[in-house]
């Protein structure tokens, strides 16, 4: 039998972008392709990993998610907090929990969405299909979930939206954003695949919490980064010719 795999997390040199940092928390401006953790498929090379390098250590919780309070998919780029402390993962995490945290995206979908601002309230449960995927589903087989958008343009037939989750469920912005007929641009998953993107644009733009210490609240923002912005402006010139 080959040995099993080891759970010991190294620390490696890989760049990470730093928006704050004091003695309980620190926040990134997380790239997209970076895994926030190791798991199945990515057991290194992960941001965990890249912050072990920056710091002496992350408080364990004993599923190889040190400091993790929250989650970014693979492919989404932006803003991200992590715990330095267990006392601070555990201010964060109740936040996260009692929804106190705001969080606010920026998402391309194809198609005009109308009308300007609206809601989405759907339950978000696995895919009985394709257990990998996740789906709006039953109430009965999924947990509560809504999601709140801003229309900030119309390129096209294409809609950039400002996008705010009250919950946080996995995958949550591009299943309701697919429910409901625009789908995220360049989503190889849920959504439509574009000649002018090679991720899915989903950026996490801003955070808004407490800072454990003190209780003081803070919000931290990362720009959209250049693949997504280059892909706006091209989209914008194609639209105009």
């Amino acid at each position: 039998m080959p040995p099993p795999p080891s759970t010991t997390l190294t620390p490696e040199d890989i760049p990470v972008n730093i928006l704050y940092e004091d003695k309980d928390l620190i926040v990134v401006d997380k790239p997209a392709g970076l895994t926030v953790h190791p798991a199945p498929g990515h057991p290194t090379g992960t941001l965990v990993n890249a912050l072990l390098s920056h710091l002496s250590d992350l408080p364990e919780t004993g599923d190889r998610r040190p400091g993790i309070v929250h989650r970014l998919d693979r492919d989404t780029s932006g803003v991200m907090v992590v715990a330095k402390n267990s006392s601070a993962h555990a201010n964060l995490t109740e936040q996260f929990k009692s929804r106190s945290v705001s969080k606010t995206y920026l998402v391309l979908v194809k198609g005009r969405l109308s009308p300007r601002d609206g809601a989405i309230e759907a339950p978000i449960g696995r895919n009985s299909a394709h257990r990998e995927k996740m789906a709006v589903v039953a109430e009965s087989r999924g947990r509560d979930a809504r999601t709140d958008y801003h229309v900030l343009e119309y390129i096209g037939d294409y809609t950039l939206l400002e996008v705010k989750p009250e919950t946080g469920r996995t995958h949550q912005i591009r299943v309701h954003l697919d429910a409901i007929g625009y789908p995220v641009a360049g989503d190889r998953v849920y959504g439509v695949k574009t000649r002018f993107l090679s991720r899915q644009f989903v950026h996490a733009h801003r955070l808004g919490f407490t800072l454990p210490s003190t209780g003081k609240g803070v919000e931290f923002t990362a720009e959209l980064p250049p693949d997504l912005t280059t892909a706006l402006e091209e989209l914008r010139a194609s639209s105009k010719s």
